[in-house]
């Protein structure tokens, strides 16, 4: 299979099982996949189309296109907000071949807080310990400039994987779909453990010194093992027939 089919499997199941997670909102947000690295033609970038809901889009459906967002293969348009974010955030750090945008509830609900942050107070929660950061909400990125202020956090300093957008939803950059889509999942996962234990009126156990760095370093070390054992057994399942 040629490695644009394979990404754009993965790329496509990856919003199918986002959209079963509850991670979705409407038709908006947008997950995308440096592409054609190699080309002659410059830079290539697969992601989903404008107008289309998660649950239906298949590995044809993703649009290829160009830095500038004109689409070199697939039928319909790229959304001006995804083209913004996403072209910049991967111009700002190589390492994120793959990036995912969405407002899934409870990452988002720390994001409405002031002062929301993922604590360490839990071993989920440790996975992203020195990998976030957050950014002041300045309205919807219609344009360019936008785009570019959201990607200053990842390239000033490329250990961010995860950018807590104020009032707005978060942004996570990796390596691999398999990779980027496992942070996905256990982020909400994270923020949700959180908001339960807080909604009890009772004080965080935030993890000690040096039990969180113990810790940190070693989920560093099976992260990416683990993310893509995870990712091929969720596209095991979703494409088990019905």
């Amino acid at each position: 299979m040629a490695a644009n089919d394979q990404l754009r499997r993965e790329l496509s199941g990856s919003l199918r099982l986002a959209d079963r997670y509850g991670f979705s909102e409407g038709i908006c947000n947008h997950f995308s996949a440096v592409a054609d690295p190699d080309s002659a033609d410059g830079e290539r970038f697969l992601i989903n189309p404008l107008g289309m809901h998660w649950s239906e889009i298949g590995p044809d459906d993703l649009l290829l296109i160009d830095g500038e967002g004109n689409v070199v293969e697939g039928d319909g348009v790229v959304e001006d907000t995804a083209l913004h974010i996403h072209v910049a955030g991967h111009r700002a750090n190589p390492r994120h071949r793959v990036i995912m945008h969405v407002h899934m509830p409870y990452a988002t609900a720390l994001t409405m807080l002031d002062g929301g942050r993922l604590e360490m107070a839990h071993q989920t929660a440790v996975r992203f310990h020195r990998r976030m950061t957050h950014v002041a909400f300045r309205g919807i990125a219609l344009d360019r400039t936008e785009g570019e202020r959201l990607a200053v956090a990842q390239r000033n300093d490329p250990s961010v994987d995860v950018m807590f957008l104020d009032n707005h939803g978060v942004t996570i950059g990796g390596e691999s779909v398999a990779v980027v889509f496992d942070d996905l999942y256990y982020l909400e996962r994270a923020c949700r453990q959180q908001v339960l234990a807080q909604s009890t009126g009772l004080p965080l156990k935030i993890i000690p010194e040096p039990v969180l760095t113990d810790t940190t370093m070693q989920l560093q070390e099976i992260r990416v093992e683990s993310a893509e054992l995870h990712f091929a057994a969720q596209l095991r399942v979703l494409e088990r027939p019905a």
